[in-house]
């Protein structure tokens, strides 16, 4: 990962804080789908250059996902989520910035664990989108399952179109 890579990743980290402080409408796509897609990316950057994946790497790669996906699910649990003109919207107490500072706590010790076994790919910028886009799936599983169990669906995308209205429109029949 280069440095412009690395630099677009800590604008987004920063972006991504500063809209879940501030509070926004839920759109599924952008809370399901995108921590998908950077988490695909990510697993793909890992094996850029030839890089080749010995047993350290593989057990720090397990642990720093492992530890981000964990983070991740208390992050979809202090969510405040509540219904606001009938669709789900979110946002971050600023206790939740705790969160934060653990995520990047995490990344640091897996790194510095990483290098001292000499994982020279998890120890690496290369694992900075995985271990973002673990931690953000994870969030939107407990996110997702919280407005499921509320009734309250995802906000609409830009084409109009409600990302899983069909699960939240079968949640509606059986609560009638």
């Amino acid at each position: 990962m280069s440095g412009i890579e690395i630099l677009a990743v800590i604008g987004i980290i920063g972006y991504v804080i500063f809209r879940q402080v501030r509070g926004e409408a839920l759109r599924g796509k952008r809370t399901v789908v995108l921590p998908a897609v950077l988490t695909v990316i990510g697993f793909m950057d890992l094996h850029s250059g030839g890089a080749h994946l010995g047993a350290a790497d593989i057990a720090c790669l397990i642990a720093g996902t492992a530890g981000s996906a964990a983070i991740g699910l208390a992050f979809g649990a202090v969510m405040r989520l509540e219904s606001r003109g009938g669709h789900l919207w979110a946002q971050l107490p600023l206790r939740g910035l705790w969160l934060w500072a653990a995520m990047i706590a995490w990344r640091v010790v897996v790194i510095l664990l990483a290098t001292g076994l000499h994982a020279h790919v998890a120890a690496s910028a290369s694992t900075l989108l995985l271990s973002l886009g673990v931690n953000r799936l994870a969030q939107a599983a407990v996110i997702a399952a919280r407005a499921m169990a509320m009734g309250v669906p995802f906000a609409p995308e830009k084409d109009g179109k409600i990302f899983m209205a069909d699960t939240f429109s079968r949640g509606e029949s059986r609560i009638r």
